[in-house]
Parts: C-alpha cells; structure tokens; sequence
C-alpha cells in the first residue's frame, strides 16, 4: 500500500494591530460586541480567564499612566501576566537593534505592547515578531485610544455609522487615528486647527478624504457635531514648543460655546491627562456632557477584547 500524504496545517500568519486601519470594520465590530461581553463580566465579578498562562510584555520609551494600567491590569484579568518593560533598563537602551530585541522577546513571550516614538521602530519590531504586535502609542498614531473612544460613543449613543466628530487642537497621532477610523467605520472628522498645524494626509495615513474636512474656525467644526474631542496641545516629544503653542492654539480651547454649537446631546471626549484652561476649561470636561472617565476605563475593556482576538481568534459565544 502507498503511504498517505501527510496534511499539515500551515498556522495563521500573526496578525498585529499597528494602525487603526490594520482592521477591518467587521473586525472591529466583533471587537465592540467583546468588549461589551467582557466588560459585563468584569462589572458582574465573574471570572474569565481565556489567556491563562499566556504573558504579555510591555516595553515603554514614552511614559504612561493609563496605557500600563490597562494593558498590566487587563492581562491580569485574563488570567495571564503581563512584564513592565523600560527602553532605559533594557539592551534596546544601549543600542540593540530593534529587530534583534524582537527576535528574543517574541521567543518568550506571546504578545507585546510597545510606546515608543516613531512608527517605523514598532513597524520593524513587528516585521521581525513571532506574536502580535500592539501600538500603545507612537508619534504618528494612538489607535488603542480611538478604540476605547469609539465604543465609549457607542454604548453612550449607539452606531457611530454616519456621525460627525469634530476634532479641536493639534493634528496629533489621536487626530491621525480618528481620520483612519472614520474611514474604516464610514463616519466623518471636522477638524480644526491653527494655522501651521494642519492634518498631513500622508503622515495621517489616510487612504481617501472622503470622510474629513478641515475648518479655520473651530466653533463651525463643532456646529451640529454628535462628539467634540480634543487633546493637550502639547504632545510628548515637542515640549520645547510649548510656549509657542500656548500662544498659537489659544483660540481652540473647546469651551461651553463649542458644546453649545454641537448640541445637548453631543458628547465631550479626551484621551487624558487634560490641562484644564489651556485645551478644554473645566466647565466642559467636568460637566454634564463630558464622559471622559467611561473613556478612560474603557482603555481596560477594549484592549482586553484586542489582546483575546490577537491571541485567540474569533471566540463563538
């Protein structure tokens, strides 16, 4: 008898979450309706532990408060471990090439989380990993923030589909992400910004405009908008500015006249930490309109459902 040929099933390529846009809208929908699933059991004290024995690292050049907290806490409550990582305690501090870093750490771990500061750094750690990749920021782009964002707005008003967010300050790594976003999910940006810091579709990643329109005057970028959102405007990285820019932006300080031209029911967003009195007065972020802190706790939620998907694949529930 001639033997029969082996099948052997080749594994999946790994699959990295870089930009907003490494998604599909139908991925990120799976990834709302987890969260919510997840999230319920965090809020009802259940259990759930599909990452056990699984470990996350965690490698920072830019400091954090919230994205460590996320990631560090919501391995955990995966029932896995996550490794604080510091670029000035490791060999990538003294000149390690990226490529051989992620050789090895991809090697004993199964997923990382990297914020850095160029993109193409954590573009070449991927290229050169065994496991997922997650951006927790880089100077072009924040696209865990616009996910813990995106579903803050979705369980607050439902489907984003076809709203307006109007976008106030700095054409940021967030301000890039929202405009990938609104491309992928089919909704639209206004943004507005002095003169000198304009969107740069290249840099911004964006593959289209037709979801994006620049204004001169923040109050028109606002008027009618389902969600005013903002940053501080001056992001790690360009502090030597910051004199500078406290002249240039102080015209885009989303106050109660910005809300008011959006509407009662519009919502207030910002990634944290804000400066009350230079990006948003403290009428605005504290008020009734503003659901920063749901945004906030979200980061743990969504990044939880990313980290499971990475990991796991589609979980049939």
């Amino acid at each position: 008898m001639s033997a029969q040929p082996i099948s052997i099933k080749q594994p999946a390529p790994v699959k990295h979450f870089l930009q907003f846009k490494d998604f599909t809208r139908e991925e990120f929908e799976y990834l709302f309706a987890r969260t919510r699933i997840i999230k319920q059991k965090f809020k009802a004290y259940q259990q759930y532990w599909p990452l056990q024995d699984r470990t996350l690292v965690m490698i920072f050049e830019k400091s954090s408060t919230r994205t460590r907290l996320s990631f560090e806490a919501g391995m955990q409550q995966l029932g896995g471990s996550a490794i604080y990582l510091n670029t000035r305690d490791t060999q990538l501090g003294r000149g390690e090439p990226v490529e051989d870093a992620a050789q090895v750490i991809s090697r004993m771990s199964d997923i990382v989380m990297i914020r850095t500061f160029e993109q193409g750094i954590i573009e070449r750690f991927a290229a050169n990993s065994r496991v997922p990749v997650i951006n927790g920021l880089t100077n072009e782009y924040h696209p865990c923030q616009i996910l813990a964002d995106i579903y803050t707005y979705i369980e607050k008003r439902g489907s984003i589909q076809g709203k307006t967010v109007a976008w106030i300050g700095d054409s940021n790594n967030v301000c890039n992400t929202w405009l990938q976003a609104a491309e992928v999910l089919d909704f639209n940006v206004h943004v507005s910004t002095p003169p000198g810091y304009e969107v740069e579709p290249e840099r911004a990643g964006l593959y289209g405009t037709d979801h994006f329109e620049s204004f001169a005057d923040p109050m028109d970028a606002c008027r009618d908008a389902h969600l005013v959102t903002t940053d501080v405007w001056t992001s790690m990285g360009w502090e030597a500015e910051n004199e500078v820019r406290l002249k240039d932006f102080a015209d885009w300080q989303v106050d109660s006249d910005m809300m008011r031209a959006a509407g009662n029911d519009a919502l207030f967003m910002h990634c944290l930490p804000a400066h009350r009195g230079e990006e948003v007065t403290a009428e605005v972020i504290d008020g009734a309109q503003s659901v920063v802190w749901d945004e906030a706790e979200n980061r743990l939620h969504v990044q939880k459902a990313l980290m499971e998907f990475l990991l796991l694949g589609r979980i049939e529930t």
